[in-house]
């Protein structure tokens, strides 16, 4: 009995499959229209239809409803509610964004705007870039001061 070496070891010959070469002749087996059938759109070198080509029916893409628009105008904010602050702030301390975001409060580098939401007992100094209205209120009533800091400017008619 023989041992086997690892310098012996043939792969089967099916293992090895040779490439497929097309356009070099027909002695290759792949000459002529080189496997892509007869003449037509497709035979072309770069041929193909473009991208959601549909044969001439109204591509799926326009067929689809639209809904809604961007406001052009419309303002993002981090919005901070005063429930958060209530959790969050002694009374006294001061609450500006660059805080807020140290204390992963605000996550995003955005303007910030504290909304109405839960109710404030203790005094806080505010300077955010803008309030809800219930979040002034609230936040004056208790003895608290507000502030706003770099006043953000709009074109729209409407703020």
């Amino acid at each position: 009995m023989m041992d086997l070496m690892l310098h012996q070891l043939r792969s089967p010959y099916s293992a090895r499959k040779k490439k497929k070469i097309l356009g070099r002749g027909r002695g290759t087996g792949h000459g002529g229209s080189s496997t892509r059938g007869t003449k037509g759109q497709r035979a072309r070198s770069g041929g193909g239809p473009k991208l959601g080509f549909e044969g001439g029916q109204t591509r799926l893409v326009l067929r689809i409803p639209k809904r809604g628009f961007t406001n052009p105008f419309g303002k993002s904010y981090a919005e901070v509610n005063l429930i958060t602050l209530e959790q969050k702030f002694p009374a006294g301390s001061e609450v500006t964004p660059e805080i807020l975001r140290e204390m992963k409060i605000v996550k995003k580098n955005l303007p910030v705007k504290i909304l109405g939401e839960g109710n404030l007992t203790k005094p806080l100094n505010v300077k955010v870039h803008a309030f809800s209205q219930s979040a002034q209120r609230k936040i004056c009533a208790c003895g608290g001061k507000i502030e706003v800091v770099g006043k953000i400017i709009s074109t729209d008619p409407r703020t």
